[in-house]
């Protein structure tokens, strides 16, 4: 792959309307674009006159880069990286990633727009708390195995890129996609079409338009099952929800959580974990309050958006909104702990729970955890919350009760339970150096290992973060998703566990 070196200045921030971005006021600068590739300054298909306009925007994102990165990296090189760690990885024998299917129950009916109907932005963005359910039996206690050995250094490769227009899912001239990040990825848990979910944060399109097309966040399905050769998506078609990409029309992906107008400054709406429930799509976000300086930002909320129809639409529940202090939104009131699960992952427990670890806002943050029963994911007043305080135990409906599993820095992390290693694993960057690292746990609430390190800045320069554990991953074969600033996209990655 050619090295391309990306621009380091955005434009007006804007709102995209049938194909044409208005103005709505200026804009900070911010560290990386993918506006000096040359295929994101061509002039963009025309749009349909019909075409639904998106919700307005503030402004493009900035405040999201790694500390102490090199902006003008050219772009890595696919296969193994060289390890500043312990030694240069050797590349492990190539394994595909088949399907291990999971049970499913028959989603609920989606409720997509008829065919050749504009669907308002905010249609169906706010809904009501799910009914009230019986809880379920407590779950049994699971016997804790033995620690795994160290999956330090495991030889790591990068294996396609996933966004952006170099990679082999061009997504500039297919999603209308030049530049994005993150990646979460999830199984939708559907047994009709089981594919993986992936959503991406702020998202750039063709830069010739006034504002660059910019959206809050996007997402893609791919029903691909050998990871090896990379994650390749199929092409997004209006109204149909099991396509590449929910789309407002062919070759541009709509922006698929809107804000819900509660905060009074919001300069992005970005997502940080999801998951499937018997079929039904949940999606942890963050509305970002102001961008800072590299790796730091602060949130006006964090809250759970539910889709009925594998991610094409997509409803806010108001009684998930976390806010992140006395003054983030008016009239919203704060719950001391929130503040700490702003950002975080989905995990489900062997023991009948789901788990969700909590940081602050930024990179700066320690980890904390919660759980609840899944059936009751809506319901903040049935989480509970670990405090390690005297052995430890876990405290219903306080998150201020809530300890720290370890210090900070920890970055956008993923999380899983894995088969290979009988652990739960979790990934995120380590903001000081901001390397790729791993932790290891018999149990959710630990004891956890110290970082493990897999990937390491120095053999990755131009700003690595959020690795997001693709969740078909099996057997020795752990593929995440990671994102590199200087190029503003995202790419598969594959380590091979010891």
């Amino acid at each position: 792959m050619s090295a391309v070196v990306r621009s380091v200045t955005l434009s007006l921030a804007s709102v995209v309307a049938l194909g044409v971005v208005v103005a709505v006021g200026p804009t900070p600068v911010a560290n990386a674009t993918p506006c000096n590739a040359a295929e994101a300054n061509v002039d963009p298909p025309a749009a349909p006159p019909d075409m639904p306009a998106p919700q307005p925007v503030v402004q493009p994102p900035t405040g999201r880069r790694p500390s102490h990165t090199n902006d003008l990296a050219p772009l890595p090189k696919l296969g193994p990286l060289i390890s500043s760690f312990l030694k240069p990885a050797t590349p492990g024998p190539a394994y595909a990633a088949p399907i291990r299917p999971q049970a499913g129950v028959v989603p609920p009916g989606p409720n997509p727009p008829s065919p050749g109907t504009a669907q308002s932005p905010n249609a169906g963005q706010l809904s009501p708390n799910a009914a009230a359910v019986p809880p379920a039996p407590h779950p049994a206690p699971q016997p804790d195995p033995a620690p795994p050995a160290s999956i330090a250094g495991a030889p790591t490769s990068l294996v396609a890129w996933v966004t952006g227009p170099n990679g082999p899912n061009k997504t500039l001239q297919r999603f209308g996609i030049s530049g994005t990040d993150l990646g979460i990825v999830w199984d939708n848990g559907d047994p009709v079409n089981r594919q993986v979910l992936m959503a991406f944060g702020d998202t750039f399109g063709y830069c010739k338009v006034h504002g660059e097309q910019w959206r809050y966040n996007t997402l893609f399905r791919s029903s691909d099952h050998d990871l090896s050769n990379g994650i390749h998506v199929a092409d997004g078609v209006p109204n149909d929800k099991y396509s590449g990409s929910p789309v407002w029309t062919t070759g541009l992906s709509k922006q698929v959580i809107n804000t819900i107008h509660r905060a009074t400054h919001e300069t992005g709406i970005i997502p940080t974990a999801a998951l499937a429930i018997g079929g039904t799509q949940y999606m942890s976000y963050m509305s970002i309050r102001q961008w800072g300086r590299d790796g730091e930002w602060t949130t006006n909320y964090s809250a759970i958006a539910r889709s009925l129809d594998n991610g094409q639409n997509w409803g806010v529940f108001p009684g998930t909104i976390r806010t992140a202090s006395a003054d983030a939104m008016p009239g919203a009131g704060f719950t001391p702990g929130n503040e700490n699960f702003q950002m975080g992952a989905f995990m489900p427990g062997k023991d009948g729970y789901l788990y969700q670890f909590g940081t602050p806002a930024g990179r700066s943050g320690a980890a904390f955890l919660s759980r609840v029963m899944p059936n009751q994911l809506p319901d903040l007043t049935k989480y509970q919350y670990w405090n390690g305080d005297n052995g430890g135990h876990w405290v219903a409906a306080n998150p201020a009760a809530a300890t720290q599993l370890w210090s900070g820095p920890v970055g956008e992390m993923s999380a899983q339970y894995n088969d290979y290693l009988k652990q739960y694993l979790v990934l995120y960057t380590n903001g000081g150096n901001n390397d790729v690292v791993a932790r290891t746990a018999p149990s959710p609430q630990g004891p956890w290992s110290p970082e493990q390190p897999l990937v390491s800045a120095f053999s990755m320069p131009g700003g690595i973060y959020a690795p997001m554990i693709h969740p078909w991953s099996s057997g020795r074969d752990l593929y995440f998703n990671l994102s590199l600033w200087s190029a503003y996209d995202v790419m598969l990655m594959h380590t091979v566990l010891p």
